[in-house]
């Protein structure tokens, strides 16, 4: 593994990758300051334009939009009292109270500084867990496949949304839309409606504009124009004093278990990270007089833990074909436009690029840490730009990069027919990240499941044949049940 890990650094340092990361990762911070906008939302943005690139170097540019929105989203919520991206929520209560004493800049150090240091911590679990955890999916047969695909149904359905009715409704609703193309065992086409550029199903990329990106065009222009909050500017220093450093120390290491933890259970997501890192700090600090009146130590919690979800997310995405959250469901989606399926291949036949990637990831928290510090004060002044302006440039963002992938105008019109689906499933609280994994999962657990009876003679018995099938069908009835004690957690840690 160790000449893969250097080879991996060789070709991260390559100019065009530097030139991607500082590049993503500055459209990722503009992203995750505004107000409405989301990490997966810029994901399923950029996807297209990863298309023509190296397959290596498309995968970086994601990791630098997710990296970015999720620290971009602190900038917000420390300036203007409003977080960029749910992960942000509990940052902005301390970060807030310090802007209002005059110190901005401090409180968005902590903030980079804090991100920085999670998302580099979390790097190492992604180096030394994934190839573990793939090859022991490297024993999976068609049995297993299916129940982990059921696995991950139950998880990211149940975890995501208020509700579980909800969360197996939208899991539901993807795997109908999973069925669209040609049947895969006995070649006829189902649900094309006569439309050949359906028989592959339906263009992913497509589809994920417009669930994601084309769907929140339709929530901000259905409100009123957001109006923007005032901007304080501030002229104290953003660089943090070694004492300060010495002080969220403690805490940006122990939110970085917190938050790497977290990332690696499917379906838990940064925003319940950023409140257990926000609690852990104010209940292990000598100074808990100062949070909520403006304490770093609150900010580097909450920042350190959520920044530290975006490693261990990526474990059981890459291994297992498993999203940590609705931002790596997403970006499975650019997996699979380079023809690379998640699981053991990525470290075998895929090794080059998968520990380019890693590599990339590792480079990319430098390249976070170095915007932060230098462009806060150009970055606060971002998050302040109005719906009036966010609504057209994204509309036209989504048509370009629903068309560009296969020049086809079939692909805009199934755009724009998923926008209005995923705008109504955002009004009846239902998950769009379900219906994301489903489409991809939705393949795969059919396949296991048509093989393993047809290698029995139809009998379901081999369903329930090995011990990793009995593990996996217990995994996926504890995850049904989950969404109670993650509510329950999530409640604990806002109080």
């Amino acid at each position: 593994m160790s000449q893969y890990i250097a080879a991996g650094f060789f070709n991260a340092i390559m100019p065009v990758n530097i030139l991607a990361m500082l590049l993503s990762v500055t459209i990722g911070i503009i992203i995750g300051a505004l107000p409405g906008l989301s990490a997966a939302m810029g994901v399923a943005l950029i996807i297209p334009i990863t298309f023509g690139m190296p397959a290596s170097t498309g995968l970086i540019v994601l990791a630098g939009i997710y990296c970015g929105a999720i620290f971009g989203g602190s900038i917000s919520a420390i300036l203007i009292h409003t977080p960029g991206t749910p992960a942000s929520a509990a940052t902005a209560i301390d970060g807030y109270q310090l802007t209002l004493k005059g110190k901005a800049g401090k409180a968005l150090g902590t903030a980079v500084i804090a991100s920085f240091a999670g998302g580099l911590l979390s790097c190492i679990s992604l180096y030394f867990f994934s190839p573990t955890l793939a090859k022991l999916a490297m024993a999976f047969g068609s049995p297993e496949y299916f129940w982990l695909s059921i696995f991950g149904l139950t998880i990211i359905a149940g975890v995501s949304t208020n509700s579980m009715i909800k969360g197996l409704l939208s899991g539901a609703l993807g795997l109908l839309f999973s069925t669209i193309g040609m049947d895969p065992m006995n070649g006829v086409f189902r649900f094309t409606f006569g439309n050949a550029s359906l028989y592959e199903g339906l263009p992913f990329t497509a589809t994920l504009i417009g669930l994601f990106s084309m769907s929140q065009v339709l929530v901000l222009a259905d409100h009123k124009i957001r109006k923007v909050g005032n901007l304080v500017e501030f002229d104290d220093r953003v660089l943090l004093s070694r004492k300060e450093l010495k002080l969220i120390c403690p805490t940006v290491f122990r939110s970085w278990i917190i938050g790497n933890l977290i990332g690696i259970l499917p379906g838990a997501g940064a925003s319940i990270a950023s409140f257990m890192g926000y609690n852990e700090a104010r209940r292990a600090s000598k100074h808990k007089e100062d949070f909520g009146k403006g304490s770093i130590e609150g900010i580097a919690g909450s920042e350190a833990a959520n920044n530290a979800v975006t490693g261990g997310s990526l474990i059981p995405t890459l291994t297992l074909g498993i999203p940590g959250e609705s931002v790596t469901a997403v970006m499975m989606g650019g997996l699979m436009i380079q023809n690379m399926q998640p699981g053991p291949d990525l470290f075998t036949k895929y090794a080059g690029v998968t520990y380019t990637f890693f590599a990339g990831f590792v480079l990319v928290q430098f390249a976070m840490l170095a915007m932060g510090l230098l462009g806060g004060r150009l970055f606060a002044k971002i998050s302040r730009v109005s719906d009036a302006i966010l609504i057209p440039v994204v509309f036209a963002l989504s048509v370009v990069g629903s068309y560009a992938i296969r020049n086809s105008m079939t692909d805009v019109v199934i755009m724009f027919v998923f926008g209005v689906i995923g705008y109504l499933i955002k009004m009846f609280d239902l998950n769009p990240a379900s219906i994301v994994l489903a489409l991809i999962l939705g393949p795969i657990g059919e396949n296991g499941l048509r093989r393993s009876l047809l290698l029995n003679n139809g009998n379901p018995a081999i369903l329930f044949s090995t011990p990793v099938c009995w593990v996996l069908i217990f995994l996926c009835v504890f995850s049904i049940f989950s969404p109670m004690l993650m509510k329950k957690l999530e409640n604990k840690y806002k109080e």
